[in-house]
């Protein structure tokens, strides 16, 4: 299917339905779901008020798909993700995880050429995942050389022969935040703005 430059305009209306202007049918959100995996690009207004609601349709289309069973996103992620609502650190959150799901997807296509030299096709094997776990490093380097920015004498991380245990990282992530928020409040007060 040749994908066109503008995005298929989605109409949702009172009753809920949505209808795609691009198609002239009614779809649902299942629609929307494989438009997304198959590339396509929409935007999803209100029909009546005219307001642009694509990120509010997106987040119901990952719930509904977080409620059959089919849970991508882990528990301590979600809770992460709950905290950073308000807080100071809010205004990276996004641009951090687009970065991330950027980098991933452009790794998508080597992960399964690696996969498929190594184990066949067919499927991730146990213990296969040393690609994916490497890409997973890769972003909390990311992450991590972000913080760092903020925060520029933060302490080294673990040396090999003194392995950090995951309660070490996180309380150190966590001393990371609050220094980072210290010096954040530091540059508002300084801001001449205010």
């Amino acid at each position: 299917m040749a994908k066109s430059n503008e995005p298929v305009t989605i109409k949702k209306y009172a009753n809920r339905r949505l209808y795609n202007t691009g198609t002239s049918t009614y779809v649902t959100l299942e629609d929307l779901a494989l438009m997304v995996k198959n590339g396509e690009d929409f935007v999803v207004y209100d029909a009546k008020s005219g307001e642009d609601i694509t990120h509010s349709v997106l987040t119901q289309i990952i719930f509904e798909q977080e409620g059959k069973g089919q849970n991508l996103l882990p528990i301590n992620f979600l809770r992460q993700i709950i905290r950073f609502y308000g807080d100071s650190m809010q205004m990276l959150v996004p641009r951090y995880l687009d970065m991330s799901i950027e980098n991933f997807t452009r790794d998508q296509e080597k992960f399964r050429e690696q996969f498929a030299k190594t184990f066949g096709v067919g499927g991730f094997p146990t213990g296969g995942f040393g690609a994916m776990e490497e890409q997973v490093r890769r972003n909390i380097d990311i992450f991590d050389r972000t913080f760092k920015m903020f925060l520029p004498n933060a302490r080294e991380e673990a040396t090999p022969a003194a392995p950090a245990t995951k309660t070490d990282d996180f309380d150190e992530l966590k001393r990371q935040v609050a220094e980072m928020q210290k010096r954040l409040d530091r540059i508002g007060d300084a801001d001449p703005k205010k």
